[in-house]
């Protein structure tokens, strides 16, 4: 198997509504080929699966940063997913990467039904 890396898992939420948003944020702030792209119902809703693309990634790719983009209006939370729930999961899905990959960078999103990134920290 050939090495090839690249700098950033990005890990996203299915929800078509968001996709165009999605796109744009990335192609905003990563060249192209620079990242693996994740997309799964509820973004960290289901971490332990997010987890194991993260080590994925971080194994045959090499990466050094992370993106979580959890968004308003979530199906996969339910009446559950207001904004400080999605803020607690994606703060406490970025300690648990960090505690297992403490070299990774970890960017959190809150992304709004107006196409708005709000950061997490």
């Amino acid at each position: 198997m050939s090495n090839h890396t690249c700098d950033a898992l990005i890990a996203t939420c299915i929800d078509f509504r968001f996709q165009e948003y999605i796109n744009k944020f990335i192609s905003e702030n990563f060249a192209p080929k620079t990242y693996d792209r994740v997309s799964l119902a509820g973004g960290v809703f289901d971490f332990e699966y997010v987890l194991k693309q993260v080590s994925i990634s971080k194994r045959l790719h090499q990466i050094n940063k992370v993106i979580l983009v959890n968004h308003e209006d979530c199906g996969a939370y339910g009446e559950a997913g207001t904004a400080e729930k999605h803020s607690e999961d994606l703060k406490n899905a970025a300690e648990k990467i960090k505690g297992q990959y403490p070299d990774l960078e970890v960017n959190t999103y809150y992304l709004h039904l107006d196409g708005t990134f709000e950061q997490i920290s």
